[in-house]
């Protein structure tokens, strides 16, 4: 471990992940005792019990569990999607799929994940958080 690593481990999973982040990396716990991926981040493990967790490089790679469309006025920035991505690792995660309109997220839509910085508001600390894009499959083309 590296100095900058032990200060982010000493402040919590959260804030571990954090730093992983703010360094362009997409990393999760895994369990050393059953193997299983971890999100969010935590101290046990949930599947063991297990306290041995280290954090490990993942693909970012994954496909829609579920999706909705949160419909709001034009003014304010129209509707936008918030889908449930399960990890190529097997963890699930909450985020947003850009790249295709709202309505076009279908189940099963392989996506890729994309690290950016949240925009601050005055009573947060500087943020990381994760989006997903749509990925062309075979046959497909981007927009």
């Amino acid at each position: 471990m590296t100095p900058d690593t032990d200060a982010a481990q000493s402040n919590g999973p959260d804030l571990q992940f954090q730093h992983y982040l703010g360094q362009g990396e997409f990393r999760l716990q895994q369990c050393d005792g059953c193997d299983q991926f971890i999100f969010y981040p935590r101290v046990l493990c949930p599947h063991c019990g297990g306290t041995e967790l280290t954090w490990k490089t993942v693909s970012g790679d994954g496909v829609v569990y579920s999706s909705t469309v949160v419909r709001r006025r034009e003014e304010k920035g129209g509707p936008y999607n918030v889908a449930i991505v399960e990890l190529t690792e097997g963890p699930r995660m909450m985020s947003r799929v850009e790249g295709i309109a709202a309505d076009q997220v279908m189940i099963g839509s392989a996506v890729s994940a994309r690290i950016t910085k949240q925009e601050k508001s005055p009573r947060q600390d500087e943020r990381y958080i994760l989006l997903f894009d749509a990925v062309a499959t075979t046959g497909e083309e981007s927009s």
